[in-house]
Formats: C-alpha cells, structure tokens, sequence
C-alpha cells in the first residue's frame, strides 16, 4: 500500500467508526424518547433507502432538573480563556474566569510571564514583550473577568544592553 492508500484507509476507517457512534447515539435517543425518559416534542425517522442510512430527527427537548454538569468535570483544572493585547505603553489581559470569587484568584507576574491560579483554573501566559515594568503592574477583576495592565518601560528609561564581539 502506499502513504495515499494507507491515508484514504484510516480515514475511511475513522468515519465509518464515527457513523457507528452516531447512530448508537441517536438509538439511544430515539430510546429515551419511546421510554419517557427524555421528555419533549419528538420526531425521529430512519432512512433505509438504497445507498442511504441514516436518521432525520427534529424535535425540542424539555429538561426536568436544572442543566449541570457532572462532577467529575467540575473538578477539573480548566484553562481559562485570555486575550492578550499590546500597545505603545502598556501590556494588557483579559482572562475569564465565570463563577470565581475575587478572593479565590491568585496573580503572579515575571517579566516574561503572567501565572493565573483560580478555583479550578490555571493558565501560564507569555508576555509579546520582555519590556515590562512588572512591579507597576495593576489588576482589576468584575464580572468574572480579570484584568492586567503591566505598564512597558519607557524609551527614555530602557537600558541599553550592549555587548562588544570580537572579529577574527
């Protein structure tokens, strides 16, 4: 076989798993529906037509309990989602972190890096600039959104770091 024929076979292979995983799971569903135990509007039809199986389902599903997530996802360590923007004077971030109490959030900051500790979240950013004053940095957090601004050095004060190389 060759690298082609061997690509072709695996994807063939992943799809045809990933079709046997779709309709147990609308089996499934269809199941739920006919044994009342998913409650709600529904209407699911097979599709056995020469070259074609399938299933056309439509419907609108009610939930009896309040929508939660299972606990072992709650206990997880999650990487919070964050936007990092520069401009001429200032480094700026925006991490999310919903359902997180000011209180449970830890900011700790390096020249070259920005670690978040909150609840079940922990990220490690790295800074686009290493010309940062750091020990000025600020930090606002509402809404569920933390947000850093690290001040840049400026021209005036930058050193310049020099090094002189020798010509053979």
């Amino acid at each position: 076989m060759s690298y082609h024929d061997d690509f072709f076979h695996d994807a063939d292979s992943y799809f045809r798993k990933l079709a046997e995983r779709m309709f147990r799971e609308i089996s499934e569903i269809d199941e739920a529906v006919r044994s009342g135990k998913l409650k709600g509007e529904w209407d699911i039809k097979p599709i056995q037509e020469p070259g074609v199986k399938g299933y056309v389902a439509q419907g609108r599903f009610q939930l009896g309990e309040p929508l939660s997530l299972p606990k072992h996802t709650i206990d997880e360590v999650r990487e919070p989602l964050a936007d990092v923007f520069e401009d001429k004077d200032h480094v700026k971030l925006y991490i999310e972190l919903p359902g997180v109490e000011k209180e449970d959030v830890q900011l700790n900051l390096t020249e070259s890096r920005v670690e978040v500790k909150a609840k079940n979240f922990y990220k490690n950013i790295d800074l686009p600039t290493r010309d940062v004053e750091f020990d000025k940095a600020s930090a606002n957090y509402k809404n569920g959104v933390l947000e850093v601004i690290i001040p840049k050095i400026e021209e005036a004060t930058k050193e310049e770091k020099k090094k002189t190389i020798n010509i053979d």
